[in-house]
């Protein structure tokens, strides 16, 4: 499969979140994941959909992955990553947008890393996972410096897998 990205925001020691919630909050990166995201399928795990406002992501196919016996509104529910992938196939390009064990999980199957990494340390209590950096190349690295609406600095990462 050629097709599977993964999205998200780290900080420097690659912290995702805390208490389900987003490191901090950085307009510039949601616009961005947005426009990345727009018109593909985005893959999440149960808790990352418990933590937006309780509908799909517009513009997008949503698609839930979960071990539980339960339906999300307006989602595709799956119950493997295999199934997800599955569904995705022949997709030009699909997003694992979270959290940190959908991340693990669909690490060894992504061929495309795109990662908001913000420069500071964060309390966290999930991780996106540790990158072999010899299996990966950094295609784009734009920096982004702080405003009066994004209180942090921050590079717009593409890691392609070798």
């Amino acid at each position: 499969m050629k097709n599977l990205s993964m999205i998200a925001a780290v900080g420097q020691n690659l912290e995702l979140g805390y208490k389900n919630q987003l490191l901090c909050h950085l307009p510039v990166d949601l616009k961005h994941f947005k426009t990345i995201t727009s018109g593909h399928s985005v893959i999440m795990g149960d808790r990352t959909w418990e933590s937006l406002p309780k509908k799909p992501l517009p513009n997008r196919r949503n698609i839930v992955v979960t071990l539980e016996n339960v339906e999300f509104p307006d989602c595709e529910t799956v119950h493997s990553i295999e199934a997800a992938m599955e569904l995705v196939k022949d997709e030009d390009e699909a997003f694992v947008m979270g959290g940190a064990t959908m991340y693990k999980l669909f690490l060894p199957y992504a061929d495309k890393l795109y990662l908001t990494r913000i420069v500071s340390g964060f309390v966290a209590d999930v991780f996106f996972p540790a990158i072999d950096e010899k299996d990966w190349v950094l295609s784009e690295n734009l920096f982004v410096e702080k405003d009066e609406k994004n209180a942090y600095d921050l590079y717009f990462q593409k890691l392609i897998r070798k």
